[in-house]
């Protein structure tokens, strides 16, 4: 049996294309197809239904990949404890994230145990991130609020709340607190369509029949940050990221349930990865 050919089947069974098979695996596409070409004809069966862009398994591919799949975790599983033994873990790690305070002190602590390891990290809404992890575009993605879904292994980082705030000249700057009624005469300052704060916050307003006089939608977190600041409304943050601006004041709801847990999650298929295991380790360590 032929190393190569068998992980070249297992790639494009993988990626259900042979052009991205071929990425993953760094490869020409012509060596890619060579490689399962011959490991078809060299035992004379059909792994493929070729036709348009996707790639379908035969019945016979499906027998086969569902043995890669697990001949492939034992040698990721193999080669991790051999690169972590002497602390030679390599390759790269691409995280997805919906705000920088929860991922970079993992960053910080997976570089300085694993400098060897590239790391790169994309900042969007909760929909993005979760998008670019099913695109592959990343490895490892940070969000609140995931919905349960077996193609992917998921694990509870921190639990969190949400509070509005408000810039310091507003008339509630001297208050310790609000009630969730109170919103409904107040310009609200929203992220876009996508993120899990604005869904977690427009369900707690739809159970309690609140509704905020007018509504002002920006694309970021910063925008919402400097909208508040500026005296255009009020915002909702979750409370570990409110930080240490001196211009706006914290205000915590207490007639309404805000509580929020973050998520660290990859596809469940790359769980044993070296990698992306390892980076799994050290959030357990932390949480």
């Amino acid at each position: 049996m032929n190393h190569s050919q068998l992980k070249a089947f297992h790639a494009v069974a993988r990626e259900n294309s042979f052009t991205r098979a071929a990425a993953a695996l760094r490869v020409s596409q012509p060596t890619l197809s060579g490689h399962v070409k011959a490991l078809e004809e060299g035992y004379g069966v059909s792994l493929f239904q070729r036709g348009g862009r996707r790639v379908e398994l035969t019945e016979f591919g499906k027998s086969l990949f569902a043995i890669t799949q697990g001949y492939f975790a034992s040698e990721v599983e193999a080669l991790q404890l051999l690169s972590t033994a002497k602390g030679l873990l390599r390759g790269r790690l691409r995280i997805g994230a919906d705000s920088p305070y929860n991922v970079v002190p993992l960053i910080a602590a997976f570089s300085r145990r694993f400098p060897s390891v590239q790391r790169s990290i994309f900042f969007g809404n909760s929909k993005e991130v979760l998008g670019n992890l099913f695109a592959r575009k990343s490895d490892i993605a940070i969000l609140p609020e995931i919905a349960a879904d077996e193609r992917l292994h998921i694990i509870p980082y921190r639990h969190d709340r949400l509070v509005i705030f408000t810039h310091r000249g507003h008339a509630w700057s001297r208050r310790k607190s609000i009630r969730l009624h109170e919103i409904a005469d107040q310009t609200m300052i929203m992220r876009e369509e996508g993120s899990s704060t604005r869904a977690v916050f427009e369900k707690a307003l739809e159970e309690n029949n609140v509704e905020p006089k007018n509504t002002l939608e920006m694309g970021s977190r910063e925008a919402v940050r400097e909208s508040v600041a500026a005296g255009l409304g009020i915002g909702i943050v979750c409370e570990s990221e409110f930080g240490h601006d001196m211009r706006l004041h914290r205000l915590p709801v207490r007639d309404a349930r805000l509580a929020i847990v973050e998520y660290i999650t990859c596809l469940a298929e790359n769980r044993n990865d070296a990698v992306v295991s390892t980076f799994f380790d050290i959030v357990r360590e932390t949480a």
